[in-house]
């Protein structure tokens, strides 16, 4: 198992064959995610929702909205990851933790609360999705990182039907869809994959 950040980080690939008769506890798939939610976010707002899906028959009905993609059924379970169009609404328990644990004033506080509320509830939809979809991002990566750290592969999926996954899992309409993760062990050694070099996409001023 990958002990430093730097191999986590390489050995990392995009699994697709998985072996279909490893179950994942819950209580691991849990301790994952409560890890990968110290990812940050915009005014620290959390816009990101999660579905677990570990039951055989829901990944086989999911599938077909995933592009037939094998692994979202043979996988351990996938990992659907949402944003929350109105996760401002959030602020006032989020900031009065952060001052009941001693993160900031009372007066701080009071003004992150108001702020949050008065600037995101004004956005235009288009600009809160593009938030959250930043968001989802950053917590995406940290899923996959740490699964890899416990032992298991991954595999993030942007290419599935948005709408029917949202109707078959009754989404409300304030949470869009965002990205499958699905987790497991591998079958199969995944593809390596090329970097463009660093001198071609980067530059120091």
């Amino acid at each position: 198992m990958p002990n430093t950040i730097q191999q986590i980080m390489h050995e990392r690939k995009s699994v697709r064959k998985y072996k279909e008769d490893v179950v994942i506890p819950r209580e691991k798939l849990q301790a994952l995610l409560e890890n990968a939610i110290s990812a940050p976010s915009s005014s620290n707002m959390q816009p990101w929702r999660f579905i677990v899906i570990d039951d055989q028959q829901v990944k086989k009905e999911l599938r077909p909205i995933a592009n037939d993609q094998e692994q979202v059924e043979t996988s351990s379970a996938i990992i659907a990851v949402l944003g929350d169009l109105e996760m401002y609404k959030n602020s006032e328990q989020i900031y009065n933790t952060n001052y009941e644990k001693g993160y900031m004033p009372r007066e701080l506080a009071d003004l992150m609360i108001k702020n949050s509320l008065s600037m995101y509830g004004s956005l235009p939809e288009d600009i809160i999705k593009n938030i959250v979809h930043f968001d989802a991002g950053l917590v995406s990566m940290q899923i996959m990182l740490l699964a890899k750290e416990m032992g298991y592969d991954t595999v993030p999926m942007g290419g599935f039907d948005k709408a029917k996954f949202a109707e078959k899992f009754n989404l409300p309409k304030n949470e869009v869809p965002i990205i499958l993760i699905a987790i497991g062990e591998a079958a199969a050694p995944a593809y390596g994959s090329s970097r463009l070099p660093l001198e071609q996409i980067t530059k120091f001023i």
